[in-house]
């Protein structure tokens, strides 16, 4: 089955030329031009995967992306920001935004092209048995809300699922306190990071050797990483 992409962006030309590319590569195309027309599409069709310009006429492309990460029907979808804005500061808001990768304009678009494919590859990797999380000895059933560690059963609070839920959706990415606090409580309020902190606290505990996946990114917040085997 053909993939779905996408492509929000007000400039037609660019547009144009991105769905020509796409096309040529067997991809099915879906094109929008405001940012509130690109968020309906993509909520109403789910596509495997968004290119999302940050400078548009309605709502910029990080309020789109924040809306879609916000969701648990969209917040799945792969993105990719496409602006011609290069500074580091925002990009490092569009990955804190949960974005999968940041292409700046004049871009390549056989770069765009492998960038997408590569993002694509990863995505079908996880979403094989997309119920089922297992590393090593940590057995997590999303399906099931349960979660075992070497063969125990650890209960999980509901605030406890859903914050482990997110680090793995996002897993090797740095997710900031304000991000999970959106996610997985339901609001962004000034002075709540300690509820984060605690939560992750506990979450550590009952992760037991593997507690250490949840690494504190100093200054941003927090990145579940399990390249390295834990400590056991």
């Amino acid at each position: 089955m053909k993939e779905k992409i996408l492509v929000i962006e007000d400039d037609e030309d660019i547009l144009n030329l991105i769905s020509y590319q796409l096309e040529a590569h067997q991809f099915i195309v879906r094109r929008a031009q405001s940012g509130q027309e690109g968020f309906e599409i993509a909520w109403n069709e789910r596509p495997d995967l968004i290119i999302l310009d940050i400078m548009l006429p309605d709502m910029d492309g990080f309020e789109v992306c924040k809306r879609l990460k916000r969701h648990d029907e969209t917040t799945h979808i792969p993105v990719i920001m496409l602006t011609a804005k290069g500074e580091e500061i925002d990009r490092v808001l569009g990955f804190e935004l949960g974005a999968d990768d940041y292409v700046v304009k004049p871009f390549s678009p056989r770069e765009l092209i492998l960038r997408i494919k590569a993002i694509l590859r990863r995505k079908q990797s996880l979403s094989e048995d997309q119920n089922l999380w297992q590393r090593e000895g940590m057995v997590f059933n999303i399906e099931a809300h349960s979660l075992a560690i070497d063969g125990v059963a650890v209960p999980l609070t509901a605030t406890e699922f859903n914050l482990l839920l997110a680090f793995v959706r996002n897993e090797g990415r740095v997710l900031t306190r304000e991000i999970l606090l959106d996610r997985v409580w339901g609001y962004n309020f000034e002075g709540y990071a300690r509820t984060v902190d605690t939560h992750i606290r506990r979450l550590r505990k009952k992760l037991g050797a593997y507690g250490d996946w949840i690494q504190t990114v100093r200054g941003f917040g927090y990145k579940f990483e399990t390249n390295t085997r834990s400590n056991k």
